[in-house]
């Protein structure tokens, strides 16, 4: 679905613009496995400015080249008059297939094509919709590979260091007790930092009245705010706290639309009936928090047979269906 008059030629963005087409292109071939697929172009309100035979040539090769089989038609919405120049550089690049699945439409007929319930109200559409990050539940939240190699989290850094350091000592024996030694100190030292942190936390914020948001999955407080202090105190940490009120483990996913200003821990786990979690919230150095910034948390109960280790969760989130998700922004 590309909403055009939100497009603008920039040639500083054009790669970054190209990656995005192809990863939800591949995003969504892994997920529906090549169901067949509606292009739409929502031309409405837009003009001269908003052409970009560049980019249109680069996702009609990603069609015709990478994958074919995919689309059943593509639907044009509200095509203005001054883009039909345009538009006959574009048709002479389409084989007589695609030219065949071409459907031009305006609010009166779209919906021979693509059924109300789908379509926003300004194309005369029920579909209130609007795409916002964190990604939709039922996506695949696997990071993608850069330059050099994988991206991960800090709780992944943190375990394959580990595991390295592990590895290292297995040829060692006459240091390793002392590097367990080192080891346990360290564990203990961040254990006490991190019930200092709590203990911290919750004098501060009882100071604001906290509210809970009372889900079927989960208690979370506070509900609908968090409070990181005033730049006089210099405190730079928060807390969530999650109560699960069923029989069952809860797996929850926490997710920020400003993932490069927070640190959440742990941001992917699980909670044990009838316990309480903690999730410490860290703001970077450097950063302040802003009203802009959105947390989303996920939950859903698991079965108490599937066990709830990374390897298990991340295989849970997968197929768990999305009607069986609690949602809490």
């Amino acid at each position: 679905w590309f909403r055009v008059k939100h497009h603008t030629r920039d040639p500083k963005q054009q790669l970054e613009k190209k990656k995005l087409v192809a990863f939800w292109l591949e995003h969504y071939a892994k997920r529906d496995h090549g169901k067949p697929l509606t292009v739409v172009f929502d031309m409405a309100e837009t003009g001269i400015s908003h052409i970009d035979l560049d980019f249109v040539r680069y996702i009609v090769n990603c069609f015709t080249d990478y994958y074919p089989n995919f689309l059943t038609k593509i639907v044009i919405f509200e095509m203005p008059w001054i883009m039909n120049a345009a538009f006959k550089i574009v048709k002479g690049w389409l084989g007589p297939d695609a030219i065949s699945m071409l459907k031009f439409t305006n609010k009166s007929d779209v919906q021979e094509y693509i059924s109300g319930e789908y379509l926003p109200p300004h194309m005369g559409g029920t579909d209130s919709f609007k795409y916002s990050y964190p990604p939709l539940v039922d996506d695949d939240f696997q990071t993608p590979l850069c330059e050099n190699g994988p991206i991960t989290s800090e709780d992944e850094h943190e375990s394959k260091e580990e595991i390295d350091v592990d590895s290292k000592e297995t040829g060692e024996l006459n240091e390793e007790q002392n590097l367990n030694q080192k080891k346990m100190n360290s564990i203990e030292q961040i254990s006490k930092s991190e019930e200092t942190d709590k203990t911290e936390f919750k004098p501060k914020n009882a100071k604001k009245a906290l509210t809970t948001f009372k889900g079927p999955l989960l208690h979370i407080s506070p509900a609908e705010e968090l409070y990181f202090g005033s730049k006089e105190t210099g405190e730079k940490k928060c807390l969530i706290v999650l109560t699960n009120v069923t029989k069952n483990i809860v797996a929850f996913k926490v997710r920020t639309t400003a993932p490069e200003k927070y640190r959440v821990k742990p941001s992917n786990s699980s909670c044990e009936p009838g316990t309480s979690l903690d999730i410490i919230v860290s703001l970077h150095g450097g950063f302040a928090a802003s009203l802009q910034d959105r947390f989303l948390i996920m939950a859903a109960e698991m079965d108490q047979t599937s066990g709830a280790g990374v390897p298990e969760l991340t295989q849970f989130w997968k197929e768990v269906p999305r009607t069986k998700v609690m949602e809490h922004r």
